[in-house]
């Protein structure tokens, strides 16, 4: 039986998140439907990456397995001919036996955007972070380096993971500005439930002077959720890469020339 890999960009507004949940719209409903319609059999996917409800993807790993065929070249524009406007497959691969986006990723890539001025933004609404403080941007960087490396996130975790601890590893967390329209980047082995937009919404805590440039260090520290700051909105994060020994996506969000 082959497994079949998916690379998926979607906009998460109107949707309840990946994972399948009766009665609500969301990306594994759609994408189940449109596949089984394809198949002609019932089909299950599996992703590398439960986004929560309003996050969106550029690169997001899908893989599936079915006994019936279908032709790898033509299975990118069959699906993207069924799935509706905002959930869009970029491209199609048959993947080696065994294969798990989920469990086999090296590592995983977010973006996470923010509005950062005086007045919203009618344009990116629903795609960024409105915050009319002003961020420093030193001060932004400054607050983040603590958290590169292997800690235990705990105080970043909005859910207990089922198994396993709360041990994992960032290898970048940095700030690019264009104009007032700024992009964190995040790298690391494994993330837990809301832990980018924990991160998130704490630097920019102590990078708008709301709370003490050593907060989010102090926050690592503590191990514990309580001592965390700010939880950032979901519309502003972005799954833009995942990479595994033999295969990676990378499509970071484009802010402009």
């Amino acid at each position: 039986m082959p497994t079949y890999r998916l690379v998926v960009e979607y906009d998460g507004s109107a949707f309840h998140g990946l994972q399948f949940q009766p009665g609500l719209r969301t990306i594994a409903g759609e994408l189940e439907t449109a596949l089984s319609r394809i198949f002609h059999a019932p089909v299950s996917i599996s992703a590398a990456g439960r986004t929560d409800a309003g996050v969106h993807a550029t690169a997001q790993v899908i893989a599936f397995h079915s006994e019936r065929e279908f032709p790898i070249e033509r299975l990118a524009r069959a699906l993207n001919g069924t799935t509706p406007h905002d959930l869009i497959v970029r491209e199609a691969a048959v993947a080696r036996d065994g294969f798990s986006p989920r469990f086999d990723a090296r590592e995983r890539r977010y973006d996470y955007l923010i509005v950062n001025r005086g007045a919203p933004s009618a344009i990116w609404r629903t795609r960024a972070w409105y915050v009319p403080r002003p961020i420093d941007d030193a001060r932004f960087t400054t607050a983040a380096a603590p958290l590169v490396g292997i800690h235990d996130f705990v105080t970043f975790c909005g859910e207990a993971p089922e198994r396993g601890g709360t041990v994992r590893e960032l290898f970048e967390l940095a700030l690019e500005r264009r104009s007032d329209i700024l992009r964190v980047r995040v790298r690391g082995n494994g993330f837990l439930h809301r832990m980018v937009r924990i991160i998130v919404g704490t630097l920019v805590d102590a990078a708008t002077g709301y709370r003490p440039a050593d907060f989010p260090a102090r926050a690592l520290a503590a191990r514990d959720r309580h001592a965390a700051g700010t939880t950032a909105p979901p519309h502003g994060l972005y799954l833009t890469g995942v990479r595994y020994d033999d295969f990676e996506t990378n499509l970071p969000v484009v802010l402009g020339p």
